[in-house]
């Protein structure tokens, strides 16, 4: 075995802890706790300071299988969803937030789970498929990482690959706003007005679906997207 083989495996290891760990944070008896706690903290206090708006949120299934897709423009945007329906939120987040103890028991206690961005992560989408398949509802960011703007980023297929893996609805997010308050690099969010938008659940492609055809549900999906993120910021400027 090679240096390069036994680093790879410590790494895969090392991984699989963090996965376990926050497996088993997930399920304790503190996790809905906590996050019931935060949720109502944003719910009355970051939602007032930021003067939130939002519109749609009758298209969250109360029940059942979901992915929840926004855009992602703050790192302020998972917890400002989090008030949107009373189901607990899931989400994949990037391991790296989960290496330090206290703050990967927090994250994980709010539902999520760590994900390996630069890499084919089978573990992750294994766990995505895992929560779905129980009927939660998933936090899923399909322009992969934070963007400028009002124009929604190109999309990742990994949205279309596990709405047909799981025949899980996706319902868009807009939000305006947070990219404003909160932007790279600034550590206090600024009292910038912020509204959220939510669209109809999209049905997910077929099962057994061509590359082809998950590539058009893509498109179509942005389309919806970017009609949610239009409203959001016209919302925000009246």
């Amino acid at each position: 075995m090679t240096d390069d083989d036994q680093d790879g495996g410590r790494v895969r290891s090392a991984s699989a802890d963090r996965q376990e760990r926050a497996r088993r944070t997930n399920a304790a008896w503190t996790a809905p706790l906590v996050y019931g706690t935060v949720r109502s903290l944003v719910r009355f206090v970051l939602w007032p300071y930021f003067r939130t708006r939002t519109a749609g949120r009758e298209h969250i299934p109360a029940s059942g299988q979901v992915i929840l897709a926004p855009v992602h423009r703050s790192n302020l945007d998972s917890l400002m969803l989090s008030p949107l329906t009373r189901r607990r939120l899931r989400a994949l987040a990037k391991e790296s937030l989960f290496k330090l103890p206290p703050l990967g028991w927090v994250i994980a206690s709010l539902g999520a789970f760590p994900v390996q961005r630069d890499s084919a992560d089978r573990e992750s989408m294994r766990v995505a498929r895992e929560l779905l398949a129980d009927g939660n509802l998933l936090l899923v960011f399909p322009e992969g990482t934070r963007h400028e703007g009002d124009r929604v980023a190109e999309l990742f297929d990994g949205t279309a690959w596990l709405a047909a893996k799981t025949q899980s609805p996706v319902v868009p997010v807009g939000i305006a706003g947070t990219g404003e308050a909160m932007p790279t690099g600034v550590r206090f969010p600024r009292p910038t007005r912020v509204r959220i938008v939510v669209g109809p659940p999209i049905d997910p492609p077929e099962a057994k679906g061509a590359r082809s055809a998950l590539r058009d549900w893509t498109a179509g999906f942005a389309e919806a997207l970017q009609a949610a993120q239009d409203e959001a910021v016209e919302r925000a400027r009246r």
